[in-house]
């Protein structure tokens, strides 16, 4: 991109939930980018109100120069509702109404009108309920910008987590983990590491699928027959990779000092660790996407919602990292 300042794209997710708090949050706070909210502007000046917040929103221009967020003000694309959303109630027709906001924001970036995307939190179940297939953001926007392959990698203070599969059910798993699937994954961690958070040489620690990565084949042989040929492949390319180690120990400060990300095999083998370390600080950031997209790590909190109690520090930091990544990508 060759905009000076950053152009960020927001979509504040369930509109019964705390990410139109999130939104009016945010707003409140200069940033070194223009930010701009796919939403419903009345939703956003009624929940500001609620929240005793000073709001101005005004109408997104996308082909102007983007200036720098200033506190008090929020620039709108329009997304309108289907019906009013009440906090904490969640109602199926809006559910069309989210996907909209995903899909307008999305087509931004790919449009090349703004250079990275950030997301507040969807409900899942909401949108099924509505006679919607959803399993969440990665695998939606893979499909709407024809991706075969994106990487989910949440990060939290120093720590990272990339994932090989993501929404799958357990018995799934091993199946998913194949040797096309495993190094598809490592290259496009190994690109856009480099790409867009800046590191050179990302060095790679993969977790074993099985307990202690198999035990030489007596606890499975994924990792002897998939894991490992992949690993050996791409260090002949110059990879820095580091296992397969089992994954009770993979987290332990001194490998994790060794090396820049965790590669687990499925979604809870490195999750929990990674939200141990900083739920609510975290953010998911989905690699392998021709945007940069980062996430908040939590959900619609929907008893929180209109109360003034919901905590936007995910939401910053998910928003300072898509502003880093932009600027990595413009000094390409």
């Amino acid at each position: 991109m060759s905009r000076a300042v950053p152009r960020i794209v927001f979509t504040p997710g369930e509109p019964a939930g705390i990410g139109p708090d999130l939104a009016v949050k945010l707003a409140q706070r200069d940033f070194a980018a223009e930010i701009i909210a796919v939403a419903d502007a009345h939703l956003l000046q009624q929940r500001a109100t609620q929240l005793n917040l000073n709001l101005v929103c005004e109408s997104a221009d996308l082909t102007a120069t983007p200036r720098p967020q200033r506190a008090g003000t929020l620039k709108i694309l329009p997304v309108q509702l289907a019906t009013t959303a009440e906090c904490g109630t969640l109602n199926v027709a809006n559910s069309h109404y989210v996907l909209n906001t995903l899909t307008r924001a999305a087509n931004c970036c790919l449009q090349g009108h703004a250079d990275a995307m950030v997301t507040g939190p969807v409900h899942k179940g909401i949108i099924n309920d509505a006679g919607i297939h959803f399993t969440g953001h990665t695998e939606y926007l893979a499909a709407l910008s024809k991706c075969e392959t994106v990487v989910m990698m949440l990060m939290a203070k120093n720590l990272r987590v990339a994932l090989v599969t993501t929404h799958l059910p357990l018995r799934a798993v091993p199946d998913a983990i194949t040797a096309t699937q495993l190094e598809a994954v490592l290259r496009i961690l190994q690109r856009d590491l480099c790409a867009q958070l800046g590191i050179a040489h990302p060095r790679i620690l993969v977790c074993g699928l099985n307990p202690h990565a198999g035990e030489g084949g007596h606890l499975g042989h994924e990792d002897d027959e998939i894991v490992i040929p992949v690993l050996t492949k791409l260090r002949n390319e110059g990879f820095q990779l580091t296992g397969p180690v089992p994954a009770d120990t993979a987290f332990i400060p001194k490998r994790l000092a060794a090396n820049d990300v965790v590669l687990a095999m499925y979604h809870d083998q490195g999750l929990p660790v990674l939200k141990y370390a900083g739920f609510g600080e975290a953010i998911n950031m989905t690699l392998g996407l021709p945007f940069i997209r980062t996430s908040v790590d939590h959900g619609t909190a929907l008893e929180l919602a209109g109360t003034g109690l919901a905590d936007e520090s995910s939401l910053i930091a998910a928003l300072e990292t898509a502003i880093y990544a932009a600027g990595q990508r413009h000094h390409e």
